[in-house]
């Protein structure tokens, strides 16, 4: 997939909580192993119980968009050749209460709708300066 944003835009600084998130290819979250909540994005400290170890949840990557909005004035001058575009709220559906923010690509922005159905795709990036390969997730309409 071509970058959306092209290949000057910042990639994510990456560290042990978010690396799989931004690395694996499949929408990764974080679990606690003391008492099983899924929270995102990832933190120190369990948001439930205060837990401190966590797992891998491997969502199946599916949600439904809760909420859009269609950038149409470039906040950036990166952006400049991309407006208008949307940026979406979507529920995951495996993964109850946990919302992410994203891009929808292969819609035009207006045609995005809250309610619709959206599955992650990845994006893939290599950060010039270590060779780091990046996955990172968008979203498409599941038709």
């Amino acid at each position: 997939m071509t970058r959306i944003l092209g290949e000057n835009w910042a990639l994510p600084g990456l560290d042990d909580r978010n690396r799989a998130f931004f690395t694996s290819g499949v929408l990764t979250l974080q679990r606690c192993q003391s008492c099983s909540h899924v929270q995102h994005p990832p933190e120190d400290l369990c948001t439930s119980c205060q837990g401190t170890a966590f797992e891998e949840f491997k969502s199946a990557g599916r949600g439904r968009i809760e909420s859009v909005a269609v950038v149409h004035h470039p906040v950036h001058p990166a952006l400049a050749d991309h407006v208008p575009y949307a940026i979406v709220l979507v529920s995951v559906a495996d993964a109850p209460g946990i919302l992410i923010t994203g891009n929808v690509v292969g819609t035009a922005p207006e045609a995005v709708k809250i309610g619709a159905e959206v599955r992650v795709i990845f994006e893939e990036a290599t950060d010039p300066s270590d060779g780091q390969v990046f996955q990172i997730p968008q979203w498409e309409i599941v038709a």
